[in-house]
């Protein structure tokens, strides 16, 4: 195992000792920073979502900024304003909370459409415009954003064109009695001040070299071909399985191709491995697929949800 390798396993132990029962969303936040992609996290409150991203954020050498959004969010509340200088007669550009290595963008779905474009922006093209000037972000940047799936009153849908940009769209659900109790020992610890040791810092430099050493992981033609044929199947259901015909009226688009084959690349790194077997497919599907795929009516009306859809190609598309 490389000396990279091994600080990133580090990394997610620790956080699974401080984030109890999602070890599948600590394991996934790691696999998006590597990535160099945004994730999207959908759970009801209290599940520890915002704690996930901030002690990511605490184990690496990163700067963190925590946006909340509300209806009356200004997308220059975001990206920054120009400022008037009365000393000089100048306006100077005051950056926003966007200017950061880690985001938090919670409640993302309580913002308006304006501000929502403002935050699509900086993550897909990574710069803020502003009076005509272009000002980059960091190179190490990521956006940590969550909704609440319960009330919906007072949200705005995201569309389409910005759900594409997130490279994974992860649902967390409520922990059990078991796990409820490791919680209580963890926060009873905390309140008596036993703060956890934080293990040694990763840098960004670190995090960089790890993106190109999961490039060197093998993935054969045979896996490959079972990638591309996921992908492709969302688009042409009916070839795999008749009955989906009717139920999907748009396929997942070629970002998210890219975005498989980074993501079980990453996968198989992390469990020591230095090639992709289909199982690392299998293991980040659901989360690359489920919100670049979009249902008929029909399919809505029945109750059928993309996750249902996953899961049926997955019987159908062989194996290799």
């Amino acid at each position: 195992m490389s000396e990279i390798r091994e600080k990133i396993v580090a990394l997610k132990k620790f956080m699974e000792t401080q984030i109890i029962g999602q070890e599948d969303l600590v394991k996934k936040l790691i696999i998006t920073l590597l990535a160099d992609g945004h994730a999207l996290v959908e759970g009801a409150p209290g599940l520890a979502k915002t704690k996930a991203i901030k002690t990511l954020a605490q184990c690496i050498n990163t700067s963190y900024n925590r946006i909340q959004f509300t209806p009356d969010l200004l997308p220059s509340d975001i990206t920054g304003s120009e400022i008037y200088l009365a000393q000089n007669g100048e306006f100077e550009f005051r950056k926003g909370p966007v200017f950061a290595n880690l985001i938090l963008a919670d409640e993302i779905n309580r913002a308006p459409a304006k501000v929502q474009s403002a935050l699509l922006e900086a993550m897909a093209e990574r710069q803020v415009t502003n009076g005509g000037k272009r000002y980059k972000l960091p190179e190490l940047f990521m956006v940590m954003a969550t909704q609440n799936p319960i009330e919906q009153e007072g949200t705005y849908n995201l569309p389409e064109a910005q759900l594409d940009r997130f490279l994974m769209y992860i649902k967390i659900s409520q922990p059990d009695a078991a796990v409820e109790h490791k919680i209580l020992s963890l926060v009873r610890g905390e309140a008596k001040n036993h703060v956890a040791q934080i293990p040694a810092k990763i840098s960004v430099e670190d995090v960089l070299a790890a993106r190109k050493e999961v490039l060197d992981v093998h993935m054969s033609e045979a896996v490959e071909d079972y990638l591309v044929h996921l992908v492709v199947a969302t688009r042409h259901p009916e070839t795999y399985d008749a009955k989906l015909t009717k139920q999907v009226l748009y396929g997942a688009s070629p970002r998210a191709t890219i975005a498989l084959d980074k993501a079980t690349r990453i996968n198989a790194w992390i469990e020591g491995r230095d090639f992709v077997s289909p199982e690392d497919v299998q293991a980040v599907v659901y989360d690359i697929l489920r919100h670049r795929i979009i249902l008929s009516f029909e399919a809505q009306a029945e109750g059928v949800s993309t996750d249902d859809i996953i899961q049926s190609l997955l019987k159908a598309v062989p194996l290799p």
